[in-house]
This record gives C-alpha cells, sequence and structure tokens, in this order.
C-alpha cells in the first residue's frame, strides 16, 4: 500500500511574495518548499508529487468551478495516492472544504486543507508547520474525510470557519469539537470518525443558485426582494436571530418567504451566533418558519449550509430527495441527524 501524498497547490498566503500591488500567488511552489525547509523537515514529506493548478487563485477570488476541479482532480488520482493536502488561502477555506465534503461523499482516505498566515518565504512563517502536519494527517488511514489542519488543530473540514483576520489559531469549529492534534505526536481522534460508507462521490457542474439573506433590524425590502424573488434563485441560506427567529413583525419579509417557498425555492434557516443550533418553533417567531416550509438548519455553519444547499440543486434530485438530504447528516455536518 502506497504511503505516497498528493499535494494541490491552489494559491493563498502560503505561497505568496510581495509585488507592487501587493501580496500575489506565486508559481513554482514546489521549489520554494523544497529551498526553505531544511532537509530534515523536507524529507519527511516524501514521498510526494506536488500539482499546481495552472492559474493560481487569492482564495478571495474562489468561484464554484474551482470546486469541482478540485474535486476531479482528486477523482482522477484517487486510487494513486494514500491522501491529499490541498493548500489553499485562508479566506474561503472553509467553502472549499464543505464544498469538497459534500461532493467527495464516501472517502476512505484523508483530503486535509491547509495555508498558512505568514508566508513561507518570511521569518516567522506558520506555512511549514501547517504543511508538515496536514501532510502527516494525510497519512493517517483511520481518517477518511475532507479536514481542515491549521495551527496544530485537525477540524472537521464542513464544521470549520476562519474566525480571525490574522491570528495564527485562524480556524474554529464551534460545534464540533477538534478531531486531532499535532503536538509532540500525532493524534487522530478515532471515536470522532465518520462511519465507514460506500464512495458516492457527486461531482457536478455547479450552478450559481444560492442566495443569502443575512437578516439585520430594519433590514429593507430592497434586500429581501434581491435574495428571496431573483428568479434565478432555487436556493436560499437565511442567518436568522438566535434559535432561529426571524422579525415576524415584518410583514414584507414573511410575505416574500412565503411566495419564494410557494414558487418552490428551498429556504434553508441558519443561526447567526457564533454557536448553537436553530430550534425553529422555541419560540412564537420561529413556528412561523415551520408553517411556510423553511428548514431548520440546526447547527450548520454558514459555509457548509451554502455549500451543501449548491451541491444538491446542482445534482438533479428532487425538491423532496433536497429536502431530505438537508435535514440528514450527510458526512457530519450536523450534530444531531
Amino acid at each position: 500500500m502506497t504511503s505516497k501524498i498528493l499535494i494541490i497547490y491552489t494559491g493563498g498566503t502560503i505561497g505568496m511574495a510581495p509585488s507592487d500591488a501587493g501580496y500575489k500567488p506565486q508559481s513554482h511552489f514546489a521549489d520554494l518548499v523544497k529551498t526553505s525547509l531544511n532537509s530534515t523537515a523536507y524529507k519527511t514529506l516524501a514521498p510526494f508529487d506536488m500539482i499546481e493548478l495552472d492559474t493560481l487563485i487569492d482564495s478571495a477570488n474562489i468561484q464554484l468551478h474551482h470546486w469541482t476541479d478540485l474535486a476531479k482532480l482528486i477523482s482522477d488520482h484517487y486510487d494513486d495516492y494514500a491522501g491529499f493536502v490541498i493548500l489553499h488561502g485562508t479566506d474561503t477555506m472553509a467553502y472549499t472544504a464543505s464544498a469538497l465534503s459534500f461532493m467527495l461523499n464516501g472517502l476512505d482516505k484523508p483530503v486535509i486543507l491547509t495555508g498558512s498566515q505568514i508566508p513561507l518565504i518570511q521569518p516567522r512563517s506558520d506555512a511549514t508547520n501547517n504543511l508538515l502536519n496536514a501532510v502527516a494527517f494525510a497519512r493517517e488511514p483511520r481518517i477518511h474525510e475532507v479536514c481542515v489542519l491549521f495551527d496544530n488543530q485537525l477540524l472537521r473540514g464542513n464544521r470549520a470557519t476562519k474566525v480571525h483576520t490574522s491570528a495564527l489559531r485562524a480556524f474554529d469549529s464551534p460545534s464540533c469539537k477538534p478531531i486531532g492534534h499535532a503536538g509532540i505526536d500525532i493524534e487522530y481522534r478515532a471515536n470522532t470518525a465518520l462511519p465507514a460508507k460506500p464512495k458516492d462521490f457527486i461531482i457536478p457542474t455547479l450552478t450559481p443558485s444560492v442566495s443569502q439573506l443575512v437578516l439585520y433590524p430594519g433590514i429593507s425590502n430592497a434586500v429581501i426582494d434581491a435574495a428571496l424573488l431573483d428568479p434565478t434563485v432555487k436556493g436560499v441560506v437565511m442567518s436568522s436571530f438566535g434559535a432561529g427567529n426571524p422579525p415576524d413583525s415584518n410583514e414584507h419579509l414573511i410575505a416574500s418567504l412565503a411566495t419564494a417557498s410557494a414558487r418552490g425555492v428551498i429556504i434553508v434557516n441558519i443561526t447567526l451566533c457564533h454557536a448553537g443550533e436553530v430550534i425553529q418553533g422555541a419560540y412564537a417567531t420561529g413556528e412561523t418558519l415551520n408553517a411556510l416550509g423553511i428548514i431548520a438548519g440546526a447547527d450548520m455553519t454558514a459555509e457548509a449550509a451554502f455549500t451543501k444547499l449548491t451541491v444538491l440543486l446542482s445534482s438533479g434530485m428532487s425538491q423532496e430527495a433536497i429536502r431530505s438530504q438537508l435535514t440528514q447528516s450527510i458526512c457530519g455536518e450536523l450534530s444531531n441527524a
């Protein structure tokens, strides 16, 4: 059985260098790794291959087709490697990790995303530690899911979210404890492992049919209508207050939710809170959403809810099947489903 890892370099801070326009992703990352790491550290990466995307991405520019491309790249090379490491910018890493988790359903080997807050070429960079730890976890045969490795923490990819713009501990998993830790030893918490299931990769061409509606006091009718009533919108992730409560005194919001739901738009309700879950009906304001057929997103992150709905809507499933899947945990994205 091979122990070779495939490292996929997409861009991001980890490989950036200064330019006249600020930091930009640089090509030939494999050479940079070889010259930046000491010989002992470099040897721990082996055996590995590296693929560098033809067009490197600042992750703020990530598009839906990039997720499809990455999923296909892993699928095409799946049988050749023990695991995969994706080097990615931090801004949208949690989105990419979540999207890949839903497209690469039924993994039996690790896919680990990592990056850095400080470029590899800079003093005090966190890149070396993150890269070495990601590769170590990518060789852990008990891991069969998509993860984010950052600052010694291994997080379930579809439970991770970026929580700090500049701290080295940039990611957290508010409703799911870390599933591994890199200290003196590389520790995988096997009791957190997802149940094994058959490989069932779903890699559709993703279509931009999901909008996000973030509620706030005094939200305007125009903002509501743009998210809910655009005819190209097939799904909406609504972020509401507390345990899933909308302002039910806002007649325009409730009417627009009803109109969108009646024309078949699938609406998932998540909380604006950092942790906890949506319990529609705990308050009368939330019960209004139950009556409209809006799905309680429980403790899904915004990234997981958006990417799950996007993948499902792009997969050709029936509305009934999609609604059912949204209330079930496909790959660990929900705590109690």
